[in-house]
């Protein structure tokens, strides 16, 4: 019997204000068409593996859509929420593969520092807040909106599943 293999991902938000978890979640995300072509061209072709991956937010502000063929360079449906005081956007760490998922065993955390929504969340292979270069696995739209203010904390933990 064939096996198909499909990625996803999974995004666990934790939100916390005065140190209080207010809000956990867990949501789904699909692989971009990018992401899907890194996999293969890094397994059966001759391309270099990205050992970084970092977490970002989608803004909901201007916010209307997400589709496969999005990149870092072209994703005209939605922009970055920037704003924590992290001056990149924060590593994804994760352990080793166990039962066909990786994930990070510590959370990604950002300190918000700015009062906005989160729409969603991506995984991309370059740091820098806002910028506009490398690979983007993956992207997720948060099953509602998510408020946040200065001083909030977002704690996330991504993991990738192949099934």
């Amino acid at each position: 019997m064939l096996a198909e293999i499909k990625f996803h991902g999974v995004w666990t938000v934790e939100q916390k204000r005065g140190g209080k978890t207010i809000l956990k979640r867990e949501f789904k995300n699909a692989v971009t068409n990018i992401g899907k072509n890194n996999v293969l061209d890094v397994h059966f072709g001759a391309a270099t593996q990205i050992t970084a991956w970092y977490l970002a937010f989608i803004d909901a502000s201007g916010f209307t859509a997400l589709v496969n063929a999005d990149t870092m360079a072209s994703h005209a449906g939605w922009t970055e929420f920037t704003g924590y005081t992290e001056g990149t956007r924060p590593l994804w760490t994760p352990g080793a593969a166990v039962s066909q998922i990786v994930t990070n065993p510590a959370s990604s955390d950002f300190s918000i520092n700015a009062a906005g929504t989160l729409k969603g969340g991506f995984l991309t292979s370059v740091n820098v807040k806002a910028g506009a270069t490398g690979t983007l696995w993956g992207t997720s739209l948060f099953t509602g909106d998510i408020p946040v203010t200065g001083g909030d904390t977002i704690k996330i933990t991504y993991s990738v599943q192949a099934a």
